[in-house]
């Protein structure tokens, strides 16, 4: 009992460690973006636009794929007043000609199911 454990310290290297930092600090950039984006459509968004934002990027959603199209179809959320944030996210995110890397597909973000 008590006893310290006497494998070494595994450290990562300098430039892994650098690299997920970076990685991290580019996550929470997207993340900070988005709670931009929502916050005049949310009135909570100080308080919860973190946890809302990581609600939306953790939802279910359909992918369909046309000839020059990318929908990307988000699952409607577990409250209205939160999927009309997520309906006005996918508008704000519309405004911004978005092309899915290596291919030649623009990018669309919907809500599914709004009318059932």
């Amino acid at each position: 009992m008590g006893e310290a454990v006497r494998d070494p310290i595994v450290k990562l290297a300098p430039e892994r460690k650098h690299l997920t930092d970076l990685l991290k600090m580019v996550a929470y950039q997207a993340e900070s973006d988005l709670v931009a984006l929502i916050r005049p459509h949310y009135a909570r968004a100080e308080e919860e636009g973190r946890t809302l934002v990581q609600t939306i990027l953790a939802s279910s959603a359909d992918l369909d794929v046309t000839s020059d199209e990318l929908r990307v179809k988000v699952a409607p959320l577990s409250s209205r007043h939160r999927t009309k944030v997520l309906v006005a996210l996918c508008d704000e995110l519309g405004k911004f000609p978005a092309i899915f890397p290596g291919t030649r597909l623009m990018v669309h973000y919907a809500v599914s199911n709004l009318g059932a």
